[in-house]
């Protein structure tokens, strides 16, 4: 998984014999934090025809690699501010694929869009918005807190659409 997610290829997801997806969620991005190794990882949830479930189809847990790659968690509700998903919207769902837009609640002015369609018998989907300005694929969010309390940064890195390359930004509080 975290070829996909460290490359920011994008995810697949391979379909058996009998048309049915054998994975229901695609991972997308994740957030790290300067804390520790442990990270907020967010996946997509797709039916056998590689739409989007239901009206929240993005969803988010912790990875606890402090305790094994295996180790997860649901994010509390209080870390739900911080890492959570605000408002999600379904832009469409097509006969093999569909698209849903949402945004962060510690970013809720940056939209993101997961894109998910179907090329043969594999579900693709990608999380892209605007990094520095150029529309790139999403593969981190990678948070530096502050001592004791609070963020000192936010630095959001991605892969261009037009052309590969990493794109990297910095926001601060």
């Amino acid at each position: 998984m975290c070829a996909a997610l460290c490359l920011g290829l994008g995810a697949r997801a391979a379909s058996g014999d009998d048309g049915a997806i054998s994975r229901e969620r695609l991972p997308l991005f994740s957030i790290s934090k300067s804390e520790n190794k442990n990270q907020v990882l967010f996946e997509v949830r797709l039916d056998t025809r590689c739409r989007p479930i239901g009206d929240a189809p993005v969803v988010s847990y912790w990875r606890m690699l402090e305790r094994s790659t295996e180790s997860v968690e649901p994010l509390l509700s209080v870390e739900g501010r911080a890492y959570g998903i605000g408002r999600q919207q379904i832009l469409d769902r097509g006969d093999s694929g569909g698209t849903v837009r949402f945004a962060l609640r510690a970013l809720p002015g940056r939209e993101i869009v997961v894109r998910a369609t179907r090329e043969g018998s594999t579900c693709l989907a990608e999380a892209s918005t605007l990094i520095s300005s150029t529309p790139a694929r999403l593969y981190n969010v990678h948070v530096r807190l502050a001592w004791p309390f609070g963020i000192d940064s936010l630095l959001i890195t991605g892969r261009a659409q037009s052309d590969g390359h990493i794109v990297r930004e910095t926001l601060r509080p």
